[in-house]
């Protein structure tokens, strides 16, 4: 059984300003300036499309029908979908994930790998079936059996079809890399990009490659079938990864690609900025792509109707739906969805519904400040201290999930203070026996037909998606549609489906807004 609370500050709890907490290594520092629409609006395009076309100049805009955007529902569904989409591959299978667990169900995915590289190898017409996989290399070392000795049997037998590719922050070097110890050293910055790739579709999601992530952990995730501009992109944009990550060999060693700056040897200033260039290479090009498909789509002095391009031999349905892929990789300076998000939270006017979602709720200032100061109804959905991931941990992590209880209430007590209870809501998620890993994003905008936006960040919390207190290179996805879905969206991404759910409590009379004087 699945339950909401709401949350409440406890009685007697005057707001306060936040205080930072600095080994909880999740909240940040944000500040760019907005953007600015650089063309005018394209009255071809679709309807509402203008609003968002300062982002088409960020990043690569990708249009798809809504009949190729699958929601998943649960961590079987996610399991069983990856190993399908293994079996049946015959280009190129990618994967990137902070780790790959070490349990039953991470070998069952392993053999599935080896299962379809040994099927590419015996068929009648051998493929070209390559498997390029992207781990972070302090999270993948941990232990004596870890991520790379799960993966070195694949490396040893498909020398020539499997890359394993271990990003290394640049920041974790010198005597502090000698002297921090393991599971600490992975604070110091880490590959967090979660991608699924199999032929020309895609899994975006939160979760990583681990058992629990396969059973009773609540996630999201986003498959989009036979979407191949998006696939081609993702598979580049891991690819740049992997080129400035380390290459581990057979024989458990790591190399760096010919080439490339040793990422925490070398010059570190050199490395970022040979990494920015490679990274923003693939962004670069995909959107002068995507942007060129645009204006041959709408722009066009012979549009064809639907119709006309089915007969043409192209059968791709109309685009309802448009994705914009968010990368943050602080370390080498690219911050475009602390942009994206900052300016989009700016914007938000009365009338829109905005719903939060994430699993450990320590908000940046800059976030509070526009939560706090802006026209649109917040809906925040949080874990209960009982499903976080720490809940039960040993050591200073056991005390992770009070100190999340204690920053929400905080935060409660001063929308209560300015007044804001009945436009700014708390939630919690529980679920017996399950943890809470779902983050993102949902905003309905009135001014928009449809007006639907997803924001699905790989990050763990707003804090860690800007990098403040750990430097992490994140992927992200902004999905606007103009139609519902295929599948209704679940409740971790649409709190709005449970809000009848959990009504809101009264503020404490100590956390009344005061009167106005004078």
């Amino acid at each position: 059984m699945v339950k909401w609370k709401t949350i409440s500050p406890q009685k007697g709890e005057m707001p306060s300003v936040f205080p930072r907490s600095p080994w909880l290594l999740l909240a940040p520092l944000l500040s760019p300036a907005v953007p600015q629409v650089t063309s005018p609006p394209c009255c071809l395009c679709p309807e509402g499309a203008h609003r968002f076309q300062w982002i088409r100049n960020l990043v690569p805009e990708f249009g798809v029908s809504s009949s190729h955007v699958r929601v998943l529902s649960s961590p079987a569904e996610f399991f069983e979908l990856m190993k399908g989409q293994i079996r049946v591959a015959k280009r190129r299978v990618v994967m990137a994930s902070l780790y790959l667990g070490t349990g039953p169900l991470e070998q069952e995915l392993v053999d599935c790998l080896e299962g379809t590289l040994e099927k590419s190898l015996q068929a009648k017409f051998p493929s070209n079936l390559k498997v390029s996989i992207l781990l972070d290399f302090t999270r993948g070392s941990r232990g004596r059996k870890n991520s790379r000795t799960m993966l070195l049997p694949l490396l040893q037998r498909f020398p020539e079809q499997v890359r394993v590719s271990l990003f290394h922050t640049p920041h974790l070097r010198g005597l502090l890399r000698l002297l921090i110890p393991e599971r600490f050293n992975e604070t110091i910055g880490l590959q967090h990009m979660k991608v699924y790739l199999f032929d020309n579709s895609v899994i975006l999601s939160g979760a990583n490659l681990s058992d629990s992530y396969f059973t009773n952990r609540q996630d999201r995730y986003v498959f989009l079938q036979d979407c191949v501009e998006i696939a081609d992109f993702f598979t580049e944009l891991v690819d740049a990864v992997g080129d400035v990550s380390l290459q581990l060999q057979g024989d458990d060693t790591v190399q760096v690609v010919d080439g490339m700056v040793h990422p925490y040897k070398g010059d570190r200033a050199e490395y970022c900025k040979a990494a920015n260039k490679r990274v923003m290479d693939v962004i670069n090009s995909a959107r002068t792509r995507q942007q060129m498909l645009h204006a041959q789509t709408f722009h066009s002095n012979s549009l064809l109707t639907q119709e006309d391009a089915a007969a043409a031999g192209d059968r791709r349905p109309v685009p309802d739906t448009w994705i914009y892929p968010l990368i943050q990789m602080k370390p080498f300076e690219i911050q475009i969805d602390e942009i994206v998000t900052e300016t989009l939270l700016t914007e938000a006017e009365r009338g829109a519904k905005i719903y939060l979602t994430t699993g450990y709720f320590n908000l940046t200032q800059a976030y509070m400040d526009l939560v706090l100061g802006t026209r649109a109804e917040y809906q925040i959905l949080l874990a209960s201290p009982e499903v976080n991931g720490f809940f039960g941990a040993k050591g200073v992590a056991g005390a992770i999930p009070a100190a999340y209880v204690h920053i929400e209430r905080q935060f409660y007590s001063e929308v209560c203070s300015l007044g804001q209870q009945e436009r700014v809501q708390l939630q919690e998620y529980w679920r017996r026996g399950w943890t809470f890993h779902a983050k993102g994003a949902r905003a309905a905008l009135p001014e928009v037909r449809g007006g639907v936006l997803c924001h699905l960040p790989a990050a763990e919390s707003p804090g860690e998606a800007v990098g403040e207190d750990g430097d992490s290179t994140d992927q992200e996805l902004l999905l606007r549609t103009d139609r519902l879905l295929v599948n209704p969206l679940p409740l971790c991404l649409h709190p709005a489906a449970i809000a009848s759910l959990a009504t809101s409590l009264p503020c404490p009379a100590a956390a009344q807004p005061q009167s106005p004087t004078g």
